[in-house]
């Protein structure tokens, strides 16, 4: 059996969960040079609508690439593709769960067209998209 015949459409991707805190959020604005106090200081994000301090957009996405990267190794790196929109934010102290589905698996090429996303604690999607790769015959 071929890598890609190994993946079927309704196949569900090993899910990736994090619990979000304000000092994993305060490390990631340090490493990505995104220090917009929304993410990192409770008392500004207090003034804002969302209340309390919301997760980086980019840090769900590495969750998202940190699942499908664990799950196909080398076929992610060299040929993913992802597309997203991001639907709702996430907050911090709050849980993020990064999850797949295969939508379609061709067995003949190896490309794999994927929904992903990301949901909170509550099951409320955060970020919701598709991927697409090919894996080696």
């Amino acid at each position: 059996m071929s890598a890609a015949e190994r993946w079927v459409a309704g196949a569900e991707l090993p899910a990736k969960s994090r619990a979000v805190t304000l000092e994993m959020l305060r490390a990631y604005a340090e490493a990505s040079g995104d220090p917009n106090p929304i993410h990192t200081d409770p008392a500004f994000a207090a003034t804002t609508p969302f209340e309390r301090p919301i997760v980086h957009g980019m840090l769900q996405l590495a969750y998202i690439m940190e699942m499908l990267t664990t799950t196909f190794g080398a076929a992610w790196i060299t040929s993913g593709k992802l597309k997203v929109r991001f639907r709702k934010p996430a907050y911090v102290d709050g849980t993020v769960t990064a999850w797949g589905t295969v939508k379609k698996a061709d067995a003949e090429s190896g490309v794999l067209q994927i929904t992903v996303g990301c949901r909170d604690e509550h099951g409320d999607d955060l970020v919701t998209g598709s991927a697409e790769l090919t894996l080696s015959q």
